[in-house]
């Protein structure tokens, strides 16, 4: 029985150690800094959108925080609602175990006005503590997408709905690094997201 326990311990004590020693990968190409004059890891840029509440938010948003970022759109007749249902089953879990915080971009800026974001997060029941809906400038979300987080964006009459957009939850440090992509129409993968959030928080712990 003792042997039992301590293997059993020294088990758990290594599975700590790796937990704690993991580290997410930084996702994007390396960017160079004039004033350095080194390579430093891809970061979000500069943007403005408006959200449901009709504020603004900015790239500050993101800054001290971890979000996660998808994109969709409210007439979407495909995909998003079960990202949608993904998005708010991966919020109840981190509730309490995460500070977190949620953003998500329509696609289709023309449509999704502030009112209608506002009316599709009555419908769905989103609670909106911890998450924003932004719309704004089409070429401005699209680009956002492309070059921040690297996720298709855009119009296509082939695509359900006129428009294409990944399917992808992109998790966003505290410094705004991209640190990693995950299918949100996919459980599995979403339960991969919260077990990266742990290790996360480990780097910052």
């Amino acid at each position: 029985m003792r042997l039992f326990f301590l293997a059993t311990l020294s088990s758990l004590i290594l599975l700590l150690t790796q937990s704690c020693s993991e580290k997410l990968p930084y996702l994007g190409q390396k960017e160079y800094n004039p004033d350095t004059k080194d390579s430093v890891e891809h970061q979000v840029q500069e943007f403005a959108f408006i959200n449901q509440d009709n504020e603004i938010i900015t790239q500050e948003y993101l800054d001290n925080k971890v979000t996660v970022v998808s994109f969709f759109f409210t007439s979407c007749p495909s995909i998003c609602p079960i990202m949608t249902d993904q998005l708010k089953r991966l919020q109840k879990i981190t509730d309490v175990m995460y500070d977190i915080q949620i953003l998500t971009h329509t696609v289709d800026p023309e449509r999704d006005s502030v009112e209608r974001l506002a009316a599709y997060i009555k419908k769905k029941n989103i609670d909106t503590k911890n998450w924003n809906f932004v719309t704004g400038n089409k070429q401005m979300i699209y680009e956002s997408g492309v070059f921040n987080y690297m996720l298709a964006a855009q119009e296509d009459v082939l695509a359900p709905g006129g428009f294409l957009h990944s399917d992808q939850f992109v998790l966003i440090d505290k410094n705004r690094h991209v640190r990693g992509a995950y299918d949100g129409t996919s459980e599995s993968e979403v339960n991969k997201l919260i077990k990266d959030l742990k290790i996360l928080f480990n780097e910052y712990n």
